[in-house]
């Protein structure tokens, strides 16, 4: 029971929450800052059907397709931002949380929450 609560976390452990509300193939793009490094995170969704979403990622050059899904544990995907070297346990990380679809305006609503505990990332929202 104890190993189960400490590996869940809750919202307010995050130290950034930001609503990202994209029509059909408008892409999202972030800037991760760290140490020296920049690295690009984008996304985009392509496909809503059924109450799954097809979503397509971008981080550090390697991509990726997830279905994201409104009643399902699969709502979220999460990219860990630094290898985790020496200190594993606090590997900072983002979580795009696939919260609900409006079908008047054919927009997803995504969550995005930055998890990092010792403040070593800073984010840029990029223009579309």
């Amino acid at each position: 029971m104890s190993a189960l609560f400490l590996n869940t976390v809750c919202a307010n452990d995050f130290r950034e929450i930001q609503e990202i509300r994209l029509k059909k193939d408008e892409q999202k793009k972030i800037l991760v800052k760290y140490e020296s490094f920049e690295k690009l995170f984008k996304f985009r969704w392509t496909l809503f059907t059924n109450g799954g979403l097809v979503v397509f990622k971008s981080y550090d050059k390697i991509v990726s397709q997830n279905m994201l899904y409104l009643r399902h544990k699969n709502q979220s995907l999460r990219v860990e931002l630094k290898s985790k070297g020496a200190d594993p346990l606090h590997v900072p990380y983002m979580l795009l949380k696939f919260k609900e679809f409006n079908y008047e305006t054919k927009e997803a609503v995504f969550a995005f929450m930055l998890w990092d505990e010792k403040m070593q990332v800073n984010l840029k929202y990029l223009p579309q």
